[in-house]
């Protein structure tokens, strides 16, 4: 049972949602760059299904989202999604982010801590310098022209049928249904702009410029859960090793197997262990009260 997007209109702009039946605090997810709140797949459903109220939504050039005022920023991010909850009357959430929206949400959690009631990073960014060789290509001069070429329709179509033929023998598609999206959505030149403007936000020449290691001390370890896949050639699982032990009683569950989208890979899991998660952290904010 999926949702139907709607729309938040401020500022002569529009967010892109959907808020998924449930109850209690909410949970809410938020996508990587030039991904969209589709990339969760069926993790918003199985959610709802466990009880859950969820909210995803479109960060700003993603997806069905407006393009603002060209600042792509975390902060910008931020500021939004607290508009779009006042406008939805929600106070607080459970915040789940996946790697740039891990940068989203402990960024949110900054500005706004007293909304948050959990924190969820997944694959997420902002712990650490290391990142892939083809995000810091993307903040290169000329990586419009070299991506747009990457992302053209015949290679896209090449790429599909790639992974048509491994499913065919019963393989895992070596590309995925969550890139192969990316790629498609990147053709449109505004969508290309909002994504290199939101890399390059974050993300250099060397690797990662913006870090959330000094702030982790704020963070309640015990309302933290980091889930990684063993195999991400994205963002390595050694950030997650680290934030764990800088957080000592955050949970960190490693997904075998999985590559950057552990969402995607085993969304099984991945929805047991963020309801779980909400589940430990409410019952014990509950005996706190």
């Amino acid at each position: 049972m999926s949702a139907r997007t709607q729309y938040f209109e401020a500022h002569g702009d529009r967010t892109a949602y959907c808020l998924h039946p449930g109850a209690g605090t909410p949970l809410l997810l938020v996508h990587g760059v030039g991904s969209s709140r589709d990339t969760w797949g069926d993790v918003p459903d199985r959610l709802s299904a466990l009880g859950h109220q969820v909210l995803t939504v479109d960060l700003l050039g993603h997806g069905d989202s407006g393009h603002g005022n060209g600042d792509y920023s975390l902060g910008a991010n931020a500021t939004v999604i607290r508009d779009l909850l006042d406008h939805l009357g929600i106070d607080r959430v459970h915040a789940v982010g996946h790697s740039l929206g891990g940068g989203v949400c402990m960024q949110f959690t900054h500005q706004f801590p007293e909304r948050v009631a959990s924190l969820t990073l997944i694959s997420s960014g902002g712990l650490g310098a290391e990142v892939s060789t083809g995000l810091r290509a993307a903040t290169l001069p000329g990586a419009s022209t070299v991506i747009s070429l990457a992302c053209s329709a015949p290679v896209v179509s090449t790429l599909s049928y790639i992974d048509a033929l491994a499913a065919g023998i019963g393989k895992h598609p070596p590309i995925g249904d969550h890139v192969v999206d990316k790629m498609s959505r990147l053709r449109e030149p505004e969508r290309l702009q909002a994504f290199l403007a939101t890399v390059r936000s974050v993300v250099g020449l060397a690797g990662q410029r913006v870090s959330a290691l000094n702030h982790l001390h704020r963070l309640d370890p015990g309302n933290v859960l980091l889930i990684w896949g063993d195999a991400d050639p994205m963002v390595p699982l050694d950030h997650g090793l680290n934030a764990a032990e800088m957080l000592p009683g955050s949970r960190l569950v490693i997904v075998p197997g999985a590559k950057h989208h552990p969402h995607t890979d085993d969304p099984e899991l991945v929805a047991r262990e963020i309801a779980d998660h909400v589940a430990a952290c409410e019952a014990r904010q509950t005996l706190s009260a």
